[in-house]
C-alpha cells in the first residue's frame, strides 16, 4: 500500500490562513486556486479545515467547499462546524469525499455512528487535536484531548478516545500534535506510533512537517498511513513531486504518476 500525501487547507473568513500552535494565524491565499495547484502537482487527497466554525459556532462555508470540489478530482475531506448528520449531508452533496468531525465528536459521539450509518464509516474521519500534558490516572496515555481550536481542555485521555472513535463507527484519524503544530520541527512521533499502534483505521498525521525527512520518519516509525502538509508546501520551499521523489528515495512506497 503506498502511503498518501495530503496537503491541508486552513480557511478562515474565505482564505486560507497558517499559524503556529493554532496562533497568530497569516493570510496566504485563495484556497480554490491553491487546491487546484496541488490537485495538479499530484497530491492523493486534499484537507479543508473551516477553523473557526466551531469556535464561532456557526455552519462551514458550503461555498468554498462546492468551489473547490468543482476544481479537483481527487479525494476531497472538510471539517470545521459539522455538527450534525445534515451537515454531513450538505457536505458531501457539496462535492466532498469525507467529512471530518473533531469538536462536535467529542461533545455528542453520536454523531460518529449516525454519520456511519448514514453515509458509511469510509466517510467518516474523526479529527483529534491533541496536547502533551503530564501523565495521570484520568490522562494515563500523557496526551490530552483539546477542542474548539485549541482553545478547550476536555479532560479526556487521547488513547482511549482514539480506541472509542474506532468503536462508533469511525472510517479514519485524523491525529493532530498541537505542540509540533506549524512548527516544522517534524511530527509527533511517539503520539502518532502509539495512536497508529492501537487502532486498526487508517491514521493521517499532522504537525510539525518541515522538511521530507520527517515525512518519513512519520510514515515508518510512526506507522501513520499518510501524512498531512502545510507550511512546507505553502510557502513553496517544497513541491509535491519533490517529496514524493525524496520518499520514494528513502524506500517509503508514494504514488509517483498522475
Amino acid at each position: 500500500m503506498t502511503k498518501r500525501i495530503i496537503p491541508c487547507l486552513d480557511v478562515r473568513e474565505g482564505r486560507t490562513t497558517k499559524g503556529i500552535r493554532f496562533e497568530n494565524n497569516v493570510d496566504i491565499g485563495d484556497p480554490v486556486e491553491m487546491a487546484r495547484h496541488y490537485y495538479e502537482s499530484g497530491a492523493d487527497e486534499l484537507v479543508f479545515y473551516d477553523i473557526t466554525a466551531s469556535h464561532e459556532k456557526r455552519g462551514i462555508m458550503i461555498d468554498v467547499v462546492r468551489r473547490v470540489a468543482e476544481n479537483i478530482f481527487i479525494p476531497f475531506s472538510v471539517g470545521g462546524g459539522i455538527a450534525s448528520v445534515s451537515d454531513m449531508r450538505d457536505v458531501l452533496l457539496a462535492g466532498a469525499e469525507k467529512v471530518s468531525v473533531n469538536s462536535a465528536a467529542i461533545k455528542n459521539p453520536r454523531i460518529i455512528s449516525e454519520g456511519a450509518e448514514a453515509f458509511g464509516s469510509q466517510c467518516i474521519v474523526v479529527g483529534m487535536d491533541v496536547k502533551k500534558v503530564d501523565k495521570s490516572e484520568k490522562i494515563p496515555s500523557g496526551y490530552e484531548m483539546v477542542i474548539n481550536g485549541g482553545r478547550t481542555y476536555t479532560g479526556m485521555d487521547a488513547l482511549a478516545w482514539a480506541e472509542e472513535v474506532v468503536r462508533l463507527g469511525a472510517g479514519e484519524i485524523c491525529l493532530n500534535s498541537i505542540d509540533a503544530d506549524g512548527t516544522r520541527d517534524g511530527y509527533e512521533l511517539n503520539l502518532t506510533a502509539m495512536i497508529s499502534e492501537a487502532v486498526p483505521i487508517p491514521v493521517i498525521a499532522s504537525g510539525g512537517g518541515g522538511i521530507p525527512a520527517h515525512l518519513a520518519e512519520v510514515l515508518t516509525k510512526g506507522m501513520a498511513d499518510a501524512a498531512l502538509i502545510a507550511s512546507m508546501v505553502h510557502y513553496g520551499d517544497y513541491t509535491i513531486p519533490g517529496i514524493k521523489d525524496d520518499l520514494h528515495g528513502s524506500g517509503v512506497a508514494v504514488r509517483r504518476s498522475w
